[in-house]
């Protein structure tokens, strides 16, 4: 599977540390990014099209990170001279036979001028950034200051920058770390899109991931029984090693620290594998335990399993959900983990493996069992896709011919693997998406602990006040959709708050703050649109 977006791997030394000069003097800044305004300034010696130039942004930028880092740079100047040659620029244009070692860097009219000078000036001047270089965020309705470019140079940056500004200080206050979801961290923003794989044991979890990386991770066990024994964050590193839970959990650089409300319980249930693999550069694997059925389903883990899911399941892009035609029945505690998934529906697949395991006959009523459980599950009047293939390194066991032989396998594992292959080009999407998400909750979660307050007595009766108001919390839910005009959807879960509620003091809870809420929703309105349109592709 390729999920780059580029040959950069394949660019000779030469023309290596030619382009390294050239992405020196496009990069105004100094910063190690090329900007959209670098880009129109420096692309624009090429003497190629705006069309084509808008082609050469939209491929070399494939993650809408905003920016150009060196290698998406290289791919840039590489598709400018395939463009330059006759080419046309397209996705395919970098997938085809051409030879890019022996490509020659094209030609930019001007350059040798703008080399020249550029070396004459200090590395450390200070540059003007005035006008274009400059991002607005509104501090509030009426007033607004300035970021500089040199600190807010892609979308992931802003996004950085909001949170900091105006999302954290309502979360702090009204305790959303505590209730819905932990503090945001750097490593957060910044981590690689993640797919998380969850299934009763033996359905193939390590499998699909060893399938996908053609060799096994480290701490790895494959075998008819349950192998998988914990949770499994399969990572890129420059060595193959495994890192226990607890000492994954205190990394800044990582983004588990999340994990560590969960204790030491399931910290001791946790590692991260690393191994060098150029799949891992762009995705991170999240493998899990199998989960349990039957009698099995009597002896609690030592830790919320279920807890851990939705907490991953919150940070990931993709949850494939693995079923094997042998193990349709859906346990209860399955059930559980699926309904601990609502909120993410548009991040789930469902992955019916070892599917070449039984005949035609048996697979059309194996697919119509699993649609017909599935439907009971997730309460949904929409028909969830499941996928159906054998995620393993044999030869698929298919003897049929025509489209319930070996092409169907071959065309549903291919549909399965385009969605994966999207994942890396949809991350930036994913993670405006998500934000979004966590300030609209954070907005309402603001609300309820409100009108909590606002509800409570000022002197006596202050233990039966919050008990009805904890019994009633449903009536309470009603209550600020209608004043606020808040949709229902984005309500939390009336038992689970319900459960938190019992641990707090509801009259030391913190009035909310006019002008706060008033910042998220500037925030919402205005300020990540401008982001989006600041860092679109700068030929549009």
């Amino acid at each position: 599977m390729d999920f780059g977006s580029a040959p950069i791997n394949r660019c000779s030394k030469e023309h290596q540390k030619v382009y390294q000069d050239w992405f020196v003097c496009a990069d105004s800044d100094g910063d190690g990014r090329i900007t959209g305004n670098d880009a129109t300034k420096f692309f624009c010696m090429s003497n190629l099209s705006r069309q084509e130039l808008k082609q050469v942004w939209a491929i070399a930028d494939s993650k809408r990170q905003g920016f150009l880092g060196f290698k998406e740079f290289v791919t840039a100047m590489q598709l400018i001279s395939l463009a330059q040659a006759g080419h046309t620029v397209t996705s395919d244009l970098i997938n085809t036979d051409i030879n890019v070692e022996d490509l020659s860097p094209p030609t930019m009219e001007g350059l040798d001028v703008l080399l020249s000078k550029n070396k004459r000036l200090s590395k450390s001047s200070d540059l003007d950034l005035s006008g274009n270089s400059q991002i607005e965020i509104s501090a509030s309705g009426k007033h607004s200051h300035k970021i500089p470019l040199r600190t807010v140079t892609s979308i992931v940056d802003g996004l950085k920058k909001l949170y900091i500004q105006k999302l954290k200080p309502l979360e702090s206050i009204h305790r959303f770390h505590e209730f819905v979801s932990p503090t945001l961290t750097n490593s957060d923003f910044d981590a690689k899109p993640m797919v998380m794989l969850l299934g009763q044991y033996s359905t193939g979890k390590t499998t699909f991931i060893q399938h996908l990386l053609r060799s096994g991770y480290p701490g790895a066990h494959i075998g008819p029984e349950p192998t998988t024994d914990r949770f499994v964050a399969v990572m890129n590193g420059t060595d193959e090693r495994s890192i226990p839970g607890n000492t994954v959990a205190v990394q800044a650089d990582m983004p588990f620290n999340g994990l560590t409300t969960f204790g030491s319980a399931f910290l001791s249930k946790f590692q991260c594998s690393l191994m060098a693999h150029p799949l891992l550069e762009h995705i991170t694997f999240i493998d899990t335990p199998g989960v349990l059925s039957g009698e099995k389903q009597r002896t609690q883990r030592s830790y919320d399993f279920t807890g851990v899911t939705s907490w991953f399941a919150s940070k990931c892009d993709l949850i494939l959900l693995l079923f094997d035609p042998h193990k349709l029945d859906i346990s209860d505690e399955f059930k559980r983990v699926i309904s601990s998934l609502k909120g993410h529906d548009d991040k789930i697949r469902v992955v019916l493996n070892k599917a070449d395991q039984v005949d035609t006959q048996q697979l059309m009523r194996v697919y119509g069992a699993l649609m017909w459980s599935l439907g009971k599950v997730l309460n949904t009047p929409e028909v969830m896709r499941v996928y159906i293939g054998s995620f393993n390194d044999k030869p698929i066991n298919a003897t049929d011919d025509g489209p319930l032989g070996a092409e169907l396998f071959e065309k549903e594992q291919e549909d399965l693997l385009n969605d994966l292959k999207d994942i890396p080009k949809k991350a930036c999407d994913r993670r405006i998406n998500e934000f979004v998400k966590r300030a609209r909750a954070a907005k309402i979660h603001a609300y309820i602990m409100n009108q909590l307050k606002k509800e409570m007595p000022s002197w006596i009766g202050k233990a039966k006040a919050q008990q009805r108001l904890i019994d009633n919390l449903d009536t309470l839910f009603e209550k600020i959709q209608r004043e606020h005009h808040l949709p229902p959807g984005d309500f939390p879960n009336v038992d689970s708050f319900r459960q938190s509620l019992n641990g707090y003091n509801i009259d030391r809870f913190e009035r909310v703050k006019s002008r706060m809420i008033q910042a998220v929703d500037d925030m919402l309105a205005y300020d990540i649109p401008n982001l989006l349109k600041t860092f679109r592709n700068p030929y549009e």
